[in-house]
């Protein structure tokens, strides 16, 4: 996702993206483990860590802890 569609969402919205990001890069991760291939899903998790990434310091500027 942007940084301005982020910066549209409530902090409950924030935190519940934020915990399905988090979910999809340890399911991404695994994949990767268990077939040894990375070549597709490597960018793939650098988009997910980028926007967790953002969406916690979104949450740090809002005064949320995550």
């Amino acid at each position: 996702m942007k940084i301005k569609e982020l910066r549209g969402l409530s902090t409950e919205a924030l935190q519940v993206r934020l915990g399905e990001l988090r979910l999809e890069s340890g399911i991404e991760r695994r994949k990767i483990a268990s077939t040894g291939v990375a070549s597709k899903k490597g960018a793939k998790i650098r988009e997910v860590r980028r926007t967790i990434a953002q969406i916690q310091t979104l949450l740090r500027e809002r005064g949320v802890a995550s």
